[in-house]
Formats: structure tokens, sequence, C-alpha cells
């Protein structure tokens, strides 16, 4: 405001300069003494706005960095709170670009916004009001030229605001293209996909293109706009001008401190139109990061007063798990991804759960931590809802390796110590030994080697027993493992399940295989298929009675024994 100010006054001096030390001085010599204190005066306004401008400009921008952390962590905090299912329906690539690009988009606004919102309509508004100083009748041009720009602003926002909202969305696509390709890499060149990937990259490439374009063209309206009607109202202000200083009504000054306050208006809107353009982007990128915001977290509790329930349930570590008519959906609308599924295992004993890909078996074990909801029936764990139970204090009871076993990039040690932060060296080293992972880590040179990002500097089998022994770390009461032997030889599988059935602390252990051999010795086996619970029994037992089982066993067991 205040830099803002010494500029409104800048052209008033220079019209007292020209009426008082140039205008005087043709008839009387010129008074010279007037003119070097305007000048000083002119310099004084000069250096206090450059200092004004200045504090803006640093505070703007410190105000807009901070915004953008601060919207980054509570963005990020958000997201690390949606469930599973929120998560897959927005994409990862969509949650990337909107962490990334839109806040920065976001940051940049705020910063023109802060810098220029304030300091342009002041401006534009105050050289109005200082028209109507000088002369009414010329200031009706100002009041003109104001009312059509303003209409001009009006439209090009409305009709561009949606278009860089399709441009962000066509970046998403982009993004996800990329990561697709990047990760799938080894894959798309073992099949000669490179062309393919290529011409579909530079068609989703082109289109986004195309949007930015028409997007940029709509945008581009406005400077070349706003020249063209300041430049008619300048012709018109020095007509009627012109006119009232022949008429003696105006003094030259005068007229020229009107010209330059349409110029300090001219000037203030094409800064204007290109923060018009930088606050459109950051609102087509604020309503994306809004929309995020708008996904709810993952429902903690059901009832408020779970915290008694959480206390008596998970004070033990022995927890048992009761399926009730268990059906789930991912999406409305969607096929069920399990129908009806009922079982019961008690404290200690083992789950098995066998049946073919895309059966449900991932789904089945999501469920008891509560990674979904059950579209109908209830999970039970000794007994309670677990909607009923804390998640976070459920999952510190809970061991689960993925079917996809993730390293984090640090060192062994870290990766370990995510299941117990408090572990010492000896108890780590025990849940290796019990992973069968001892070979792993001294090859690497011990606790303390690096982990690259994915733990892509070890192999499958690697890393599927390093996350095992990550889960074991906790010694949790109930120890999920999704499919997590599928990269290890039958000898190393066989010796891995004889260390977990001998764990002193006896957790309950839900083991999803597709090999019949991990699962034959569970106290329970329920066989899946599409879904639906066509088995379940004892290895025995489904022998006998399950067609399912029994196709599963023969192809399989025949050749490990072969």
């Amino acid at each position: 405001m205040l830099e803002a100010s010494f500029e409104l006054f800048v052209p008033l001096v220079i019209a007292a300069m020209i009426d008082k030390g140039i205008g005087d001085g043709i008839t009387e010599g010129g008074d010279t003494g007037y003119l070097i204190k305007s000048f000083v005066i002119l310099i004084a306004l000069g250096i206090v706005g450059l200092i004004s401008a200045v504090s803006a400009q640093y505070f703007a921008a410190k105000a807009a960095t901070g915004f953008a952390t601060g919207l980054r962590h509570d963005l990020f905090k958000h997201i690390m709170n949606l469930g599973f299912d929120k998560q897959d329906e927005a994409g990862v690539s969509t949650i990337i670009t909107r962490m990334t690009s839109d806040v920065n988009t976001t940051q940049n606004g705020v910063n023109m916004f802060l810098r220029l919102f304030l300091r342009s309509p002041f401006i534009v508004i105050g050289a109005a009001v200082m028209a109507f100083t000088i002369d009414a009748e010329a200031a009706l041009v100002f009041v003109g030229v104001l009312a059509v720009l303003s209409l001009v602003i009006g439209l090009i926002m409305k009709a561009n605001i949606p278009m860089l909202m399709k441009v962000q969305k066509g970046l998403d696509k982009v993004l996800k293209l990329t990561r697709e390709n990047l990760s799938g890499v080894r894959v798309i060149r073992a099949f000669s996909r490179e062309e393919k990937e290529c011409e579909l990259f530079s068609e989703n490439n082109d289109k986004l293109s195309r949007l930015q374009l028409v997007a940029g063209r709509v945008s581009g309206l406005l400077n070349p706009l706003t020249y063209i009607i300041i430049n008619l109202a300048i012709v018109v202000l020095i007509k009627v001008g012109g006119v009232k200083v022949n008429s003696g009504v105006l003094s030259t000054g005068e007229v020229v401190a009107l010209y330059n306050y349409m110029s300090q208006i001219l000037v203030e809107l094409i800064k204007f139109a290109g923060l018009m353009v930088t606050i459109n982007k950051a609102l087509a990128s604020a309503n994306r990061i809004s929309e995020v915001f708008d996904i709810s977290e993952e429902i903690q509790k059901d009832t408020d007063d779970s915290n008694i329930a959480d206390a008596e349930i998970l004070k033990e570590n022995r927890l048992g798990i009761e399926f009730k008519n268990v059906s789930l959906r991912y999406q409305e609308g969607s096929d069920e991804s399990l129908s009806n599924v009922s079982f019961k295992i008690n404290p200690g004993q083992t789950l098995g759960v066998i049946g073919g890909t895309g059966s449900g078996k991932t789904s089945l074990i999501n469920l008891i931590p509560g990674f979904y909801r059950a579209t109908e029936g209830e999970i039970l764990i000794n007994g309670h809802n677990v909607n009923c139970i804390s998640k976070s204090e459920l999952r510190k009871k809970i061991g689960i390796v993925m079917q996809k076993a993730v390293l984090f990039e640090g060192t062994i040690r870290d990766n370990l110590l995510w299941g117990n932060d408090k572990a010492s060296d000896e108890e780590i080293l025990k849940a290796v030994d019990i992973a069968v992972a001892t070979d792993v880590v001294n090859s690497k040179g011990g606790l303390d080697a690096h982990v690259d990002s994915g733990g892509h500097s070890f192999s499958g089998g690697q890393r599927q027993r390093l996350s095992i022994a990550r889960a074991l770390v906790r010694k949790p009461a109930i120890l999920i493992l999704d499919d997590s032997s599928s990269a290890l030889d039958f000898a190393t599988d066989l010796k891995l399940r004889t260390n977990i059935a001998g764990l002193d602390y006896n957790p309950t252990t839900v083991i999803v295989a597709q090999r019949s051999s991990s699962v034959m010795n569970a106290d329970l086996i329920v066989v899946l298929d599409d879904g639906d619970v066509v088995g379940m029994g004892t290895h025995e037992e489904l022998l006998q009675s399950c067609e399912v089982y029994q196709e599963i066993y023969n192809t399989q067991f025949r050749r490990e024994e072969d």
C-alpha cells in the first residue's frame, strides 16, 4: 500500500514541475530552485517505494513458501490416513501430481496474489480517484475503461479455469504413463513394446500440448485486449484534455498527469492480466488439491467408547479371528471380490488360505487389519468387531508381509526397525535367523549395509526374507504372510515354515499361498475360487472333499516330489 501510494503522488509532482517550474519559466526565466526541489522529492519517493517493494516481495515470497510447506505437510498427512480403497480410487499418479506440480502452482499463485492483487487494483482505482481530483469530466474516461476491462477479465477467467483443469488432468495421464513405463521397462523390452508405448505416450503428450495451447491462447488474449482498450482510452483522454487546455479549463501539467495516471493503469493492468493467468492456474490446481482433501479419511472406529474395548482385546498377545458372512466390493456397482466368507481360528492357531490367481486371497487378509471395510458381514477379533477397535492399535499387534516385498532406502537395520523401533540388535538378528535371512545380512556386510530405494539391490527372495524378518521383529499377536515365500526355493520355504511354527510367543498365523505344501500343516485351510469359499477344513479333509484343493495338490505336490 505504501509503495502504491508513493507511485500515485508522482504524476502530481510532475504536473507541478511542468506548470510551476517550466510553465512559469517560459515568461519569467524559469524556477530552477522549484525544479530541483521537485526532483529531490521524486528521488525520495523512488527510494521509499523501492524499499517498500523489496520488503513486500520478500514477505510475499516467504508467506507463499510457508503456505506451500504447510499445504504439502497437511496433504501428505491426509493421504497417509486414507484407506486403501480411497487411495486406489484416487490413483498414485494423480496423488503425486497434486503433491508436486499443483502445490507448486498454488505457491506461485499465492506469491503473485500477495504481491499484486492488492497493489494493482489499488493503483488502478487510486489513479481513477486522483483523476477526479483533477477533472471530473475527464475522469469519466477512467470509469468507462475500468468497467470494460472488468468485463473482459471476468469472461476470460470464466472460460480459462475449466481449460486449465483439463490441462492438469492431461498432465496426470502423462505422469501415469511415464511412471508405468519406467517401473515396467524390463517387461516392455521383453515383449518388444517400445514403439507401441512411445506411440501411446506421444498421443497423450500431444493431446496435453493441444490443451495447453488452447488454454494459453485464451489467457493470452488478456494482454492485447488490455493494450487496445487502454490505448483507445488514452486517445480519447488526450482529445478531451486538449480541448480543455485550449479553453483554459485544464493546464498542460494536469493533462500530462491524467496521461500518466492512464499509463499507470495500463502498466498495472498488464501486470494484473499476467496475475489473472497465474491465479487461474492456481485456482485450477487448488480445486484439484481440494478434491484430495475432500476424500474421507480412513474410519478409525465406529464407536466413541471403543477405547475400553481396545484395552481388553489387545492387552494380550493372543488374538483369535472370526469372519461372519463377510462380502467385499472394492467399488460400488462392481462384482464381489469375496462372497459370504465365514470361518473361525482360535488364538495361536494357523489359518491357510489357498486358491488360484484372482480368487480373493489377498482381499481376505486385507480385511483383518482393516485396510478395507467389509461390504457385508463382520470381522471379529476376540469376539469384537474390527471396526470398533482402533486401527493403529490393532496394527501394532499385527505383523504383515505384503505380496510385493518392499524395502525402503536406508540400512538393513533401519528397515527392520520398522517392526519395532526399540528392538535391540540381538532381537533383530534373532528375527533375521527365523526368517532364514542371516546369509543375506552377512553377504551384504551386516545390519548397516545400504538398501537402495525399493530394495533394488536385493533379489526377490532376499527382499521377501527381509520383509518377513521385519514383521517378526514386532513379535506380533497375528502374523500374516501374503504369498511371501513365492520367490523362495522349497528347502528355504520349508525351513522358514518350521521356524515360524516353533516361535515361542505362538502367534495366530495366516498364510496365503499358492503352494499346497505351504498350508498343509495349518489348523484350518480355506480354499477360495473367484471369491467364494469352495472348501474348508484340514489338509486330509480337503483331499477327500474339495475338488479345487485336490487339483492344486495333485498338480503341485507331485512336482515337489519330483
